[in-house]
């Protein structure tokens, strides 16, 4: 097994200037509630707890800080290191119960059993509804109680929920699981989310939310080796705004340290989560992703030995290790040897132990159950009938509407005739943090049901239906029986078509599912590395579903195994017995197969649809293949046959809606160009064809808006490694291509006028608040709901603003014909952006415009505010200047200055970095400079003026130091550049490191 891939079992393992506000989040830890909560205690999960002990721990009227500093005397050292493990054992002896962090619980609980499965993360940021979403994570909140009173030791109230890591590119593998693009949406979404998993209470936790997975996480080939560049601007502009949110607020009790590493650091001994913890009023416990200690020093190498990483995370913040799942012995024994080698102190141990103990006590484990207003919810609140209801309206809630022609809604006379058509029209998925449904209302279930009687339903998948054969004759047959079989070929008749007929599901980048229909099972990699038919659909952390059909010319195919786990990725032979067998190493060794069509799964929906009132076809991804954890997207565009067939059902009936199931934005320009309506839903749970049947017929308005940027083309997306958003010019706020659909963008069956704003003030200094009120009129015939968005542009800056940015939003109900007045408001606070110059925040005097609309690209009304700010004084190089903090590069990454901090620049021949307007003194004269080469031999830097080939002042020779940690100063005298201003570039001619500089005078 890749040591670098963590294997999950069935249970999960898997920073800045004063926060934003948040303007929707609860502030529970302001001075007066935090001295009302300390005063008011916890509770215990522990049978008899209360009467085991009557130290100071377990005195509820005593403060936190005073309860948690006498258990921590009470345990011992091993006690203590014992419970820096995922698994903290119980301690008998007082009767402490054992605790486990990490329950899923993106949206629902995960793994647990059948729980409410609500729409996926990106589905409920594309709600733009706070309110909804504190209410999903509310009722996600109390089943999970009720799962941890079935199971206290299993079902930990730690739950690892939700990500909050920005949705900067749509091939990223986990695309579900966050919110938006945006870092204003993700962290209203997130604080939302969090309030409602922590419950209401000033200072008992229902849940102990953990925000994933920091920082700057966004891709998943080779992410434990990954090193992602993320400059100070994108840093604290783009990834701390999605994730301070909810820290700030007190919703969110902890952060999961991300796979990668970032800025050449492993982000499990990342100095920014000191960042993280500032935001808090509250001890965060910081925790470890699967596997994640373990690869410090495996896979990413970090450090020699798991002594000195595990000391160099304890260090840098991390509270509890997940890792090598239930076995505890690892992190003891690393944890131990840290301590005899002197690498850290039992104080070190103290103070994450302590973190992991403050959770536990918010949580009510020490105390009695009257005092906690969550002991009493029982397994009863699971999947009730309230719960099923919510579940609905949010998925309701998050239908997008892209396109329509007059095609929606349908007509909802009883005697309508809908087909119902394509690889998800009678089905629904659950994706790797989805709960298990407890029932399903699949898009022609939820149609037929809204029909009735009097309607029809027809339905087609939109597969093809073949025969395998071999080169001697024998067919592939499959067992009827329900729990399947070993495939195997046999001669020609035997079994009859239902036995030899199988399913070919297309989904992308060559990948097909094959689902034999003499049980209606899908095949798999099973025992033997023989073949069988016997999953429901494709699962489970190693996908073994998966295959690949290749032509090998006369007429036949290969079939390659292309399951998840890619060391083992084969041909499929035929043995002697017949069994289809994964065990061929190239084509040439592999069973050679005649593929003979049955059914076109093309022809057969377009049958289906021929004559009825309307077509619905539903496309999209199934989320255990071609993008989930471990595996990014190559395209964005929808697979080959599902592209075909949305043609060729167009083609078939004029009144055509594509409903895109899909777990990330989809390329479709076809489809917008032809098809007359389509709509986006992502994987939206049990209710989600209850849902698409009310929109559809329109007993709902949608009203759902893309929480990201549908691009045309992958061709308009950068390297998947170019993190920083400002320099590859992606997501709206920087994108001056032309989308497919724009951020924020959605219809509704009304139509909504928007009167002119009126500002409160059109002047602020950097401290005010602009309250801005439009007046919006329902000017349709329906009543609906409108999302008002506000965004901003600053006018004039030193540097490069994005071309519009998210500030405030609403999502209002009007009825037809009313106006409603919506309240929105910027802080002069969320206008600041960080200064390199100077390493803080800061907001400039300037005019900015501010854009109201319904989307990122559909404007409606425009102001402008001025801001009383301040002017970045031209930046003074003589004093010794970070090079991390450029404004320009090309070409370079941002590395570790040591293993423990700082950032340096590392850069090759032709890498550059710019300081812009620098002030340029007439006794300008030398520059110096602290760098480093690892490589034999010199390289240097040169020091140019106005672009990288600009007027050559000087070139600094930079020896070799024998090692990229080893920084030594290197010299050189400059031209007199004249006096001014001017931008400052300095060019590598080779492989070398760069912590810092100055330019000297005379």
């Amino acid at each position: 097994m890749n040591p670098s891939i963590p294997h999950r079992p069935p249970a999960p393992s898997a920073p800045a200037a004063g926060p934003r506000r948040a303007r929707r989040g609860r502030s529970r830890w302001a001075a007066a509630a935090l001295a009302a909560a300390l005063a008011a205690g916890l509770v215990s999960a522990v049978p008899g707890a209360a009467s085991a002990d009557t130290g100071t721990f377990r005195d509820p009227d005593l403060p936190l800080d005073t309860r948690v500093e006498d258990l921590l005397g009470r345990l011992t050292r091993a006690e203590k290191i014992a419970m820096l493990h995922q698994y903290q054992p119980a301690v008998p002896r007082l009767d402490i119960g054992p605790f486990r962090t990490g329950t899923e619980a993106l949206h629902g609980v995960a793994w647990l059993g059948e729980a409410t499965v609500f729409p996926q993360s990106v589905g409920l940021g594309g709600t733009w509804d706070p309110e909804l979403v504190e209410r999903v994570g509310d009722a996600t909140g109390t089943e999970m109680r009720g799962f941890h009173v079935q199971d206290p030791a299993a079902h930990g109230l730690n739950v690892w929920a939700p990500v909050a890591d920005p949705l900067r590119d749509p091939r990223w593998g986990r695309n579900e699981e966050g919110y938006s693009e945006d870092p204003t949406l993700v962290g209203e979404m997130a604080t939302a989310y969090t309030g409602g998993l922590r419950g209401d209470d000033d200072f008992y936790l229902k849940t102990a939310p953990t925000l994933k997975h920091f920082a700057a996480y966004n891709i998943e080939a080779d992410r434990d080796r990954v090193s992602v560049t993320v400059p100070p601007r994108a840093l604290h502009e783009y990834v701390y705004p999605a994730f301070r949110p909810a820290i700030a607020a007190g919703n969110a009790t902890g952060v999961m340290a991300a796979y990668n590493l970032i800025n050449g650091r492993p982000a499990h001994v990342t100095p920014l989560l000191d960042d993280v913890r500032s935001w808090s009023e509250h001890d965060l416990m910081v925790v470890s992703d699967a596997y994640g200690p373990s690869n410090v020093a495996n896979s990413q190498g970090y450090y020699d030995t798991h002594a000195e990483s595990h000391a160099a995370m304890l260090t840098a913040g991390i509270d509890s290790y997940t890792d090598q799942d239930t076995n505890p012995s690892l992190t003891v024994d690393a944890v131990t040897e840290a301590l005899e080698q002197g690498l850290i102190t039992e104080a070190d141990v103290d103070r994450a132990v302590g973190r992991s103990l403050s959770v536990r006590f918010r949580l009510g484990e020490f105390d009695p159950p009257e005092r906690n207003p969550y002991s009493g919810i029982t397994p009863e609140a699971i999947d009730t009938p309230q719960h099923r209801k919510l579940a609905r309206e949010a998925a309701l809630a998050q239908m997008t509407l892209l396109k329509n022609d007059g095609a929606l809604p349908l007509d909802p006379e009883s005697d309508t005739e809908v087909a119902v058509v394509g690889p998800l029209a009678d089905t629904l998925y659950e994706d790797w943090y989805s709960g298990t449904m407890p029932y399903e209302v699949t898009p022609a279930d939820g149609i037929a049901e809204r029909l009735g009687e009097g309607g029809s339903v027809a339905t087609a998948e939109g597969a093809d239906r073949v025969t395998l054969t071999t080169a001697d004759g024998r067919a592939v047959t499959a067992s009827a029986e329900a729990g399947g079989g070993v495939l195997r070929a046999q001669e020609a008749g035997g079994g009859g078509e239902d036995a030899r007929a199988i399913s070919v599901f297309e989904w992308g980048e060559g990948v097909v599912t094959l689902r034999t229909e003499a049980n209606g099972k899908v095949v798999g990699l099973g025992e033997g590395n023989r073949l069988y038919n016997d999953q429901e659909q494709p699962n489970g952390w190693f996908v073994q579903q998966l295959f690949r059909m290749e032509e090998v010319g006369d007429g036949e195919v290969v079939l390659k195994y292309a399951g998840y786990d890619t060391w083992n990725r084969k041909y499929v032979s035929v043995g002697e017995d017949g069994a289809l067998t994964v065990d061929a190493d190239t084509p040439e060794d592999a069973a050679r197969f005649r593929v003979d069509t049955l059914v076109s799964g093309t022809d057969a929906a377009v049958e289906a649809v021929s004559g009825a009132d309307a077509a619905v076809v539903v496309v999209g991804n199934m989320p255990f293949i071609n993008a989930r954890e471990t595996d990014d997207r190559e395209s964005i565009e929808l697979p080959q046959a599902q592209r075909e067939l949305v043609e060729a059902v167009t083609a078939a009936n004029p009144n055509t809606v594509v409903v895109l199931e899909s777990s990330y934005p989809q390329a479709v320009p076809w489809a917008q160009e032809h098809v007359p309506a389509l709509l986006w839903t992502s994987h939206a749970g049990q209710e989600t064809g209850s849902a698409l049947a009310a929109v559809l017929f329109g007993d709902h308005n949608p009203a759902g808006r893309l929480p990201q940027t549908w691009y045309r083309s992958t061709d308009d997306l950068p390297a998947m490694h170019d993190y920083d958003i400002i320099h590859s010019g992606h997501t709206y706020q920087y994108f001056e291509g032309d989308p497919l659909y724009a951020f924020g963008h959605g219809l509704s069956y009304s139509t909504f006028e928007y009167g002119k704003p009126r500002l409160d003030r059109r002047r602020i200094g950097a401290e005010g608040t602009v309250t801005v009120r439009v007046p919006v009129t329902n000017t349709g015939e329906r009543d609906g709901d409108e999302v008002v968005q506000l965004y901003t542009h600053q006018n004039r800056s030193r540097v490069a603003q994005p071309i519009q940015e998210l500030r405030d939003f609403e999502r209002v109900h009007v009825e037809a014909g009313e106006t409603v007045t919506v309240e929105l408001e910027i802080d002069a606070a969320d206008l600041a952006f960080w200064d390199v110059t100077r390493g803080r925040e800061v907001v400039e005097t300037a005019s900015h415009d501010v854009l109201i609309g319904s989307s990122s690209a559909d404007i409606r009304r425009r102001t402008q505010i001025e801001v009383k700010g301040e002017r970045i004084p031209p930046r003074d190089l003589t004093e010794t200047t970070r090079a991390a903090d450029f404004d320009r590069y090309s070409g370079i990454a941002i590395a570790d200055e040591t293993k423990a901090d700082g950032m340096a620049v590392e850069g090759s021949a032709g890498d550059w970095i710019a300081f812009d307007a620098a002030s340029l003194p007439s006794r300008l004269s030398g520059f110096t400079a602290q760098a480093a080469r690892a490589q034999e031999g010199g390289a240097a830097l040169e020091i140019r003026l106005g672009s990288p080939e600009g007027r050559l002042l000087g070139t600094a020779e930079v020896p070799s130091t024998g090692g990229k940690y080893t920084y030594e100063e290197v010299t050189t005298a400059l031209t007199r550049p004249g006096a001014g201003h001017g931008d400052v570039y300095l060019v590598f001619t080779g492989d070398l490191r760069l912590s810092e500089f100055a330019l000297t005078k005379r």
